[in-house]
């Protein structure tokens, strides 16, 4: 090997890059290296730009329809308003719909509005023969309108005898069940009202409870009860 050729050798040696050194067969002339790279390696590895943490929260949409009542609660007690067949405004508390007996309450957002005049009432009226055959002595509409807007509503679905339409205009029931639908934030002004809901009880107690969504009509329906009985 020449000196130069020693030299250079020693200078890629030292180098980042490393090498296989291969003897090339000898043809009668001096003998020399051929240097084959195989791999290459950084002296200092690689610095990557710092990048910034980023903290993402993730926001839970809960499904649970929750109130205060539930399944195998007693009903709170409460006095709800409706006009007599004498015309004159009469009083009934939960505790006398009630007591000793299997009662149906269903709620509704407000007297005169569509889902409610459209498919709620008229589908407990009619099939309220079907629910008194299977064991239903009590089934009350309540609604929190005063007692005078449930009275034209009575009358404008020429609703009979077949349900009982109850004020709880002072929310007192809706309250005590936990059951309030705030829909303040909309343009029809109808302020605090009460959810949608169906329930069943059998001398006060709730047996079935059917709690819609706000106003949503998917499980509360005269249907659903009679499923449930």
């Amino acid at each position: 090997m020449t000196m130069a050729a020693a030299a250079a050798a020693a200078k890629l040696i030292s180098s980042s890059t490393s090498f296989r050194f291969r003897q090339i067969p000898s043809t009668g002339r001096p003998s020399s290296l051929s240097l084959n790279p195989v791999t290459t390696s950084f002296a200092s590895p690689l610095t990557l730009p710092r990048l910034r943490h980023c903290s993402v929260k993730s926001r839970r949409f809960s499904t649970t329809v929750s109130a205060t009542i539930s399944v195998g609660d007693k009903l709170p007690d409460a006095t709800l308003s409706y006009f007599g067949s004498d015309g004159e405004i009469q009083t009934v508390t939960v505790s006398e719909l009630t007591k000793g007996k299997k009662a149906v309450l269903f709620a509704v957002p407000g007297a005169f509005t569509p889902t409610c005049s459209q498919k709620h009432l008229p589908g407990f009226v009619e099939k309220a023969s079907e629910l008194r055959a299977k064991g239903v002595e009590t089934i009350a509409c309540i609604s929190v309108n005063d007692v005078f807007v449930m009275k034209e509503w009575k009358e404008s679905l020429k609703v009979g005898d077949e349900v009982l339409l109850l004020s709880d205009g002072n929310l007192e029931l809706t309250k005590a069940m936990g059951v309030e639908l705030d829909l303040s934030d909309k343009p029809v002004g109808l302020g605090v009202r009460s959810r949608r809901y169906a329930l069943l009880a059998e001398d006060g107690v709730v047996k079935v409870l059917n709690l819609e969504d706000g106003g949503a009509f998917t499980t509360s329906s005269a249907d659903d009860m009679l499923q449930a009985l």
